[in-house]
């Protein structure tokens, strides 16, 4: 019975990790490489305002309402730097949660620069992974 119980355990905890696995999706990449001020690009490149709202195509993308602030971690090099990665920062802090996700540059105005976006890094597949 030990051994039965055992191998139901890990049967149980095998299905419910396969079952969180499968709650994203892979999407395809947008780029291969990117342009960041580090090689974690976990420092924002600049400060950007929306200049019009944009409502995402997929999850890989984030909502930006005109006017919001947006700091941006990484510009996608492969594209002509059509799109880069960034959050959003909302009048008020804390309304909305604080997700990094993709956007046309073209959707925003450049305020200030914060570090140089001087270091090249490949993408991976959690750049485009959808929860």
């Amino acid at each position: 019975m030990g051994k039965m119980a055992h191998r139901l355990k890990i049967s149980l905890f095998l299905w419910l990790l396969l079952g969180i696995c499968e709650a994203g999706r892979q999407m395809s990449k947008l780029s291969n490489k990117k342009l960041c001020a580090d090689s974690e690009c976990s420092h924002p490149i600049l400060m950007a305002r929306a200049t019009q709202d944009y409502y995402p195509a997929d999850c890989r993308f984030i909502p930006i309402r005109q006017g919001q602030l947006v700091y941006v971690y990484s510009m996608l090099k492969d594209r002509g730097n059509l799109f880069w990665a960034g959050s959003v920062q909302d009048s008020y802090y804390g309304e909305q949660e604080a997700r990094i996700g993709h956007f046309p540059s073209s959707v925003v105005e450049e305020l200030q620069p914060l570090m140089p976006a001087n270091t090249e890094v490949k993408t991976t597949k959690w750049d485009f992974y959808c929860n």
